[in-house]
This record gives C-alpha cells, sequence and structure tokens, in this order.
C-alpha cells in the first residue's frame, strides 16, 4: 500500500507541474455548464434538479476520460521511463494502481469542482440532494471504468494518439450498447437474451439507474467488474511489453 500512494501522490502531482491539468479542468466545466444550462435546457424545464447535468455525462467522459488515460502509460513507454519506474522496488501492479487512483483523484477533483451547480439548484429551489449525491458518485464511479479501460489501451502502444482513439472507441461501444436506438436494431432480429446482454453491458442502462437515486447491487457489480477486469488486463500488457 505504501509503494502505492507514493506512486499516486507523485503522479497527482505532475499532473498540475503543467497548465495542461488546468486546461482540462476548464474545458470540463464549461462543457458541463453549456450542456446542463443550454442544450439539456436547465431554466425551461422548470425543475429544480440536475438531471440535464448529469444526462451528459457519459458523453462528455467517452472523450474526456481517455484523454487522461492515454498518457498514464503510453508517454512511459515512449520516453523509456517505464523501464526505470520498472527498475524501483515496486510491484506492476503497485505501478498500475498507483497511476490509476491518482488519475482517478483528478477525475475527482474535476468533477467536485462542479459543486456551484449544486448549490444553484439549491437556492433556485428545494431539489432531492439524496438523488444528487449519489448522482455524482455514480459519475465518478463511471469516470473510473472509463479510466481503467483507457489505462489498459495506454499500455498496449506508445502512441498517445492511438491510445485515445481506440480508448474512445471501446468507451463508446460500451456506452451505445444501451442506447435506444441500438436496442431497436437488434430487437427486429435478434433473440431477447442478446438485447438484454447488450443493455446490460451499457454504461448507460446502469447510470440512468444511479442518477434515479437508486444504487442497486447489479450496478456496483457491473462498474466494479469492470474496473477489475480492465486494471487485470492492464497489468498483464504491462507485464508483457516490459524491456520491449
Amino acid at each position: 500500500m505504501r509503494n502505492i500512494a507514493i506512486i499516486a501522490k507523485r503522479e497527482f502531482k505532475g499532473y498540475f507541474a503543467t497548465p495542461l491539468a488546468l486546461v482540462f479542468i476548464v474545458i470540463f466545466l464549461a462543457l458541463t455548464g453549456a450542456f446542463a444550462f443550454y442544450v439539456g435546457g436547465f431554466f425551461s424545464r422548470g425543475n429544480a434538479d440536475l438531471t440535464s447535468f448529469f444526462a451528459y455525462h457519459p458523453w462528455l467522459f467517452l472523450l474526456l476520460v481517455p484523454a487522461i488515460g492515454m498518457r498514464l502509460w503510453a508517454e512511459e513507454r515512449k520516453s523509456g521511463t517505464i523501464e526505470l519506474l520498472m527498475t524501483l522496488p515496486v510491484s506492476t501492479l503497485d505501478a498500475v494502481l498507483g497511476k490509476y487512483l491518482a488519475a482517478w483523484a483528478f477525475c475527482g477533483v474535476a468533477l467536485a469542482l462542479t459543486f456551484p451547480m449544486w448549490i444553484t439548484v439549491n437556492v433556485l429551489g428545494s431539489p432531492d440532494n439524496g438523488v444528487i449525491f449519489t448522482s455524482y458518485i455514480g459519475s465518478f464511479v463511471m469516470a473510473g471504468a472509463f479510466l481503467a479501460i483507457s489505462a489498459c489501451i495506454s499500455a498496449m502502444t506508445k502512441n498517445q494518439v492511438i491510445a485515445f482513439i481506440i480508448a474512445a472507441t471501446v468507451c463508446f461501444l460500451f456506452t451505445m450498447s444501451g442506447a435506444q436506438l441500438v436496442l431497436n436494431f437488434f430487437q427486429a432480429w435478434a433473440p431477447d437474451v442478446l438485447v438484454e446482454a447488450l443493455r446490460s453491458m451499457s454504461f448507460l442502462t446502469h447510470f440512468d439507474a444511479v442518477t434515479r437515486g437508486v444504487i442497486d447491487l447489479k450496478d456496483v457489480i457491473f462498474f466494479g467488474s469492470l474496473i477489475v477486469m480492465w486494471l487485470f488486463l492492464n497489468i498483464l500488457a504491462v507485464e508483457i511489453n516490459k524491456g520491449r
């Protein structure tokens, strides 16, 4: 645990060593506000809630989280510093978890800085703060799932652009599999079990349930198992590419 904490601390500080962290946070805050207030029709809906705010989180994470994850391992491999990292008295598990937790914490900071939205709806009305709280938790966990995929893909290549494109594509498939457009296509000819399988694999399906204020065990298992699986694949990718 000590090694994981040291690596996570070093990585987290690294995000703020350049203006990129500030740029990312500003873009994230601008986009969440724009989607909530203008695209989502926050004021025209006449309800004091953050439904329009959270509704676009999967689509924002689809592009922004792979942008965070693409550098985790691809940059280390390209610069050759991964060999130096692996010579330190730390295991691959420590390195993978340390980097992942630092990036996830950075996502958490960006998400936490949207707190003025929460204050705004409380000033305008009487929202269900329990639903908003669970939605924030769900959004943070979903970002972790996007990040686990992105980190694993990053460990498979030295090129950050390729890592971003592949990670965004995989995340897109996990997101779109629950979209009604896709489900309607499969419902026309595929058996129900396949349609349900596709729906159950979607971030949208599980995140929508959380944003209604319900934390179901199946949603926790879905995101938890997805994160563990991709981190495991991340470890395998780092081990395989050692010394290449």
